[in-house]
């Protein structure tokens, strides 16, 4: 049978897996070597060249996920994004970025571009048009994050990519927030796919990876750099990042219906003066959501009343934690200015849209009731 004739939770449980040929156990074994041979092979197998056993078939499910031909696996996220973007850029050459981006990406370009020479620009605001006044003779990427973090803007998938196509530019995206339960950007033409896999596809909070999907063609550009910048991870993490994929679908929607009733609750509540989610008719790009997207995902922000102290009310909490990540089972929120994005000067974030009182929320699998009584709770013990 054919990937494309499995449904979504049959590719998370089955694609990808690695057979117990000697004994038919129910999981994949686990190829823990370092080491194999290299005489009388078909390939040569090495961590580094990411094409161990256990690496090579979990590339085959998040390809299906994200119904591309190929994809990789890496260390982290930031490894993926790193190796992805050196691997299309060479120095003289432009990269085109939306302004609302991961702090982390946002740290990686402003600091290491210039070692390298390559030029970037960052778009005023993610409408088509911001894109293409910034676009140069010497562009060859642009790279976009919908929904954003923290702020979750909604870029338009099909508008940047019919311009870049228009340009010859080869366009990413970083579809960390969204994963691919909620949104497959290559329907939408975007030619490479990034994923902290450390979230959604993790789940757990236990595992730190990244993940890049694309065409043949573009993976093998990729994969040439990716052996040199040597970001692979073990195959133990490979064998639980398997693991995590096989109830992906289950978790996000969960993890989706959960935000939207929380998104409304916070609009309803005084202590709230906004809240940032897509799913809400009130965001400003609610309509492109429902265009892009299959459901609009577990990650929302919000901003309390003036005068409520952002990391106090975050302290009271008992159920919902403070903690650096995102996309767990559990609940989490943090204050991007000094987590996510404090490696991005307070100049840049203000330019943003990023506040200091600005509490980003990763909605778990909890029920929702005790989600709103842990935050009424703590608010009750600081106003």
């Amino acid at each position: 049978m054919k990937n494309k004739t499995f449904g979504i939770n049959t590719i998370c449980a089955h694609v990808g897996e690695v057979k117990d040929e000697q004994f038919k156990g129910a999981i994949s074994p686990i190829y823990m070597s370092t080491s194999y041979a290299f005489d009388n092979v078909d390939v040569l197998r090495y961590p580094r060249y990411l094409n161990t056993p256990n690496q090579e078939a979990l590339v085959k499910k998040i390809a299906a996920l994200e119904k591309t031909e190929n994809a990789l696996i890496f260390g982290s996220g930031m490894a993926a994004v790193s190796t992805t973007i050196l691997a299309f850029l060479k120095q003289g050459d432009h990269i085109v970025l939306q302004q609302t981006l991961y702090g982390g990406t946002y740290n990686f370009v402003v600091e290491e571009f210039k070692k390298f020479g390559i030029e970037y620009s960052f778009t005023k605001e993610v409408s088509i048009n911001s894109f293409k006044e910034v676009i140069q003779p010497n562009t060859k990427v642009l790279y976009i994050e919908t929904p954003s973090n923290p702020l979750l803007t909604i870029t338009d998938m099909q508008a940047v990519s019919e311009l870049a196509k228009a340009n010859g530019i080869v366009t990413m995206i970083d579809n960390t927030f969204a994963s691919p339960i909620n949104q497959t950007p290559v329907d939408f033409g975007i030619d490479i796919v990034l994923h902290s896999a450390t979230k959604y596809m993790g789940g757990h909070s236990d595992i730190l990876a990244g993940a890049v999907a694309a065409s043949n063609k573009h993976i093998e550009t990729i994969w040439k750099t990716a052996i040199n910048l040597g970001g692979s991870l073990s195959d133990f993490t490979v064998w639980m990042l398997e693991r995590s994929l096989k109830t992906l679908n289950l978790r996000v929607k969960c993890q989706s219906e959960n935000a939207l009733i929380m998104a409304r609750y916070l609009v309803s509540n005084p202590n709230i003066s906004k809240v940032y989610y897509p799913g809400l008719e009130s965001h400003p790009n609610h309509q492109l959501a429902k265009k892009q997207m299959k459901g609009f995902g577990g990650m929302l922000s919000f901003e309390l009343k003036e005068g409520i102290d952002a990391v106090e009310f975050q302290r009271k909490l008992q159920l919902i934690k403070p903690s650096m990540s995102l996309a767990g089972v559990e609940s989490t929120m943090l204050n991007p200015a000094v987590a996510s994005h404090a490696l991005m000067g307070a100049e840049e974030r203000a330019k943003q849209g990023i506040t200091d009182g600005l509490i980003r929320f990763s909605v778990g699998i909890e029920e929702t009731e005790d989600l709103i009584a842990d935050i009424e709770q703590a608010l009750e013990k600081i106003i």
